[in-house]
């Protein structure tokens, strides 16, 4: 047995890839991608407004449950006003049952935002017939689905072909700054 083939955890691969780990202190060691349901990828966490303009977008693992990106997305909110400084907070949060969480309940609850979140049937609120819930406004969270989907027509960010995080959600910035482009000009075609 050759002597290279004694120790074959440490091989010029793993060199190349703790390279791109020193240039970029800010780069997760996964690099965000990681098992899930649908194989290996990424999860595109997005915090949009009513009109399906994105706020917010951070990219994490596959394997990484939406509810634990709640507080991180929240803080980097500023929605622009006519007056004063921008407002950080909405009024509501919409989200699917994967939000349906007591910490994301009340961290929203301790910062003035109402959730509009259905309850999981194994939660006690589901059968419980006091707690209300906001059918209306949750139809409105498809702005949400089709701004995703609108954000996956670009190529880059629907197959995404960079290997390092910071390059992926810089191309997902960019598509977020097209569509804002779109809709600033598409009176002026």
């Amino acid at each position: 047995m050759h002597r290279r083939h004694q120790h074959p955890r440490f091989t010029r691969r793993c060199r190349r890839w703790q390279k791109s780990v020193h240039r970029h202190p800010d780069e997760p060691l996964d690099h965000a991608l990681g098992r899930s349901r649908g194989g290996f990828g990424s999860k595109l966490h997005l915090v949009t407004d009513g009109r399906g303009l994105p706020l917010v977008a951070e990219i994490t693992a596959g394997q990484v449950a939406e509810s634990t990106q709640v507080d991180w997305l929240m803080d980097g909110i500023a929605i622009p006003q006519r007056l004063g400084p921008p407002r950080r907070r909405p009024k509501r949060l919409a989200g699917d049952k994967a939000f349906s969480v007591r910490s994301v309940r009340d961290w929203l609850r301790a910062h003035g935002i109402r959730p509009v979140i259905p309850h999981k049937i194994n939660e006690h609120a589901y059968h419980d017939g006091r707690t209300r819930f906001d059918k209306d406004a949750y139809k409105r969270r498809a702005v949400v689905e089709q701004c995703v989907g609108w954000l996956k027509e670009c190529r880059r960010v629907g197959t995404r072909f960079e290997k390092l995080n910071i390059n992926f959600h810089a191309m997902v910035n960019l598509a977020i700054i097209e569509r804002y482009l779109r809709i600033l000009f598409s009176d002026r075609a």
